[in-house]
């Protein structure tokens, strides 16, 4: 079975290191190229674009693809419409894993808010010592507050830099603990935080930091996302790829 996977998230290294040693499966992984230097995969690798869903499509049909899994990061939704559009119109199955969303908690101080416009204002006027915990790529809409001092960290560095007069930069991939995250706050002075609720434990270090020195976290919802078959587990994926194997098998394909 040819298998699809639109990853760029730590389950979809997970899943395709799992399915590398699976004879049955033949596994091609696809990364959108938004990071330099990506971490080794163990399956073949695809960078780059499909030219949208037209373009994912004709990928689909051009490569025989049996089954797509759609691993993307749970804000990647125009990613994940392009898929559900042309798993729909290639008669490819098509399966999500989705991480279920952080929730709240006792101690959390979180203001939830729609877009990054409302992150902005959500910081208010007074100048902060603020942590902007998301990529490089969308942090661009706080040059509208400049009287803040803004700590970004990134897994590749950010060029053109924020175009305020106090930015500090801190290149480093995760997986960050909580530990590390809350010496990093404590260190930088930090007295707010703005992330994605990213959902998954790679990225909640921040979070529980944040909780434990009482500090405000400006946390950005989650986009809404196409309908599909959804799993939120490498686990669940495997049940599904079998099922959808023997249920190949048994109509002689």
């Amino acid at each position: 079975m040819k298998i699809l996977i639109l990853g760029g998230t730590t389950e979809a290294r997970a899943l395709a290191g799992a399915l590398a040693g699976r004879d049955e499966f033949s596994v091609t992984l696809s990364l959108a190229g938004r990071t330099a230097n990506p971490l080794p995969q163990a399956v073949p690798t695809r960078i780059g674009g499909f030219g949208g869903a037209e373009g994912l499509e004709r990928y689909l049909r051009q490569e025989r693809i049996e089954a797509l899994i759609d691993a993307t990061h749970p804000y990647a939704a125009i990613i994940s419409a392009n898929a559900a559009r042309a798993a729909e119109r290639a008669k490819v199955p098509l399966l999500a894993l989705r991480r279920p969303a952080w929730t709240k908690v006792e101690g959390d101080q979180w203001t939830e808010v729609a877009n990054m416009h409302d992150a902005v204002a959500a910081l208010g006027t007074v100048p902060r010592r603020v942590f902007l915990a998301m990529g490089r790529k969308e942090i661009e809409p706080f040059t509208a507050a400049p009287e803040h001092v803004y700590l970004v960290r990134s897994v590749d560095p950010v060029d053109p830099p924020l175009a305020v007069p106090h930015a500090i930069y801190l290149t480093a991939r995760g997986p960050f603990s909580e530990v590390d995250d809350r010496a990093l706050l404590d260190r930088q002075n930090i007295d707010a935080v703005v992330a994605k609720n990213s959902g998954g434990d790679a990225s909640y270090g921040k979070i529980a930091a944040a909780r434990a020195l009482h500090l405000p976290v400006i946390l950005l919802e989650r986009p809404a996302l196409p309908d599909a078959e959804t799993v939120e587990t490498v686990e669940d994926v495997f049940a599904w790829l079998d099922h959808a194997l023997t249920s190949a098998e048994a109509r002689g394909v």
